[in-house]
């Protein structure tokens, strides 16, 4: 049998889910809780569980994205969101010994992102930037039509950048609603059914989320952003907070050319982890 699929894992927090990718399409995935809290190898036995189910004699490789910093060329993940066994974990050793096939390691962000160059938005683009927009504040960049992960996988980490008495993830995330008292469902909820506050408050978020736009603009001069993560699915109600912003941006001309767009890919964390592997390998999709 011809190897012509590719699986990619998406590990969370909370859950892992998996799926077998060909021809760009995803045809066939799987999904289970982790248990967070237990040791490095009780968490590994049950990701093998999910991949179990989706890996077969056709898959060539394995992408996985994960919620850390990561060294790329070794596969290594550090201090993994929510896993407090998973500190230093050689992922892709454990992944190509058990399954023999080559396996492709980076941050979530950066699967988001390539994933929307291969997959989704990007598609015929060369320089593009994925922001994930969810509890946290997460940023891939593609540069010349390539994942960008610096030389500690840490490239685009814009979010830990110094804001106001914080950080621009505090709020361009999750925290901006949690420091408003709001809970994000029912403000989201409220917003679209025309509740000032609520309105006033994506209005508020999407003008410092341009703050975040801007620093990508500065440092990537992008040709897209494309936004993901659970709050992007209200990208219309805060769209004209952020552009308010953007008006302050130095070079107006360039700015007429960049598109912002919100994602549109269904089970885009798992499409994204199988990108990390056509990326690493010059592939196109598969």
């Amino acid at each position: 049998m011809s190897k012509e699929a590719i699986v990619g894992v998406d590990l969370g927090g909370t859950q892992v889910r998996a799926g077998k990718v060909r021809a760009g399409e995803l045809v066939r995935h799987e999904a289970r809780r982790i248990s967070s809290s237990e040791r490095q190898e009780v968490v590994l036995a049950e990701i093998f569980q999910v991949i179990d189910q989706v890996f077969d004699d056709e898959v060539a490789g394995i992408g996985c994205g994960v919620p850390s910093i990561v060294d790329v060329e070794l596969g290594i993940v550090y201090t993994v969101v929510n896993i407090p066994s998973w500190r230093e974990v050689r992922l892709k050793e454990e992944l190509e010994r058990r399954y023999g096939v080559p396996a492709q390691i980076n941050n979530d962000a950066n699967a988001f992102a390539v994933g929307e160059l291969k997959f989704g938005k990007g598609r015929g683009r060369r320089n593009l930037v994925g922001m994930t927009l969810g509890t946290g504040f997460g940023t891939g960049v593609i540069i010349d039509g390539c994942l960008y992960s610096g030389a500690n996988g840490g490239a685009g980490e814009i979010g830990l950048l110094p804001y106001r008495e914080h950080t621009i993830e505090q709020y361009c995330g999750g925290g901006f609603f949690q420091r408003a008292g709001a809970e994000g469902e029912e403000v989201f909820r409220r917003a679209r059914e025309g509740d000032p506050e609520s309105l006033r408050l994506y209005h508020e978020f999407g003008f410092e989320l341009g703050y975040a736009v801007l620093v990508a603009l500065y440092a990537y001069d992008p040709e897209l952003i494309v936004l993901g993560g659970s709050i992007s699915r209200a990208f219309p109600l805060f769209e004209g907070g952020m552009r308010e912003r953007l008006e302050t941006y130095a070079y107006p001309h360039s700015l007429k050319r960049l598109e912002i767009a919100q994602s549109e890919i269904e089970h885009v964390a798992i499409l994204g982890a199988a990108a990390l592997y056509l990326d690493a390998t010059g592939q196109r999709e598969r």
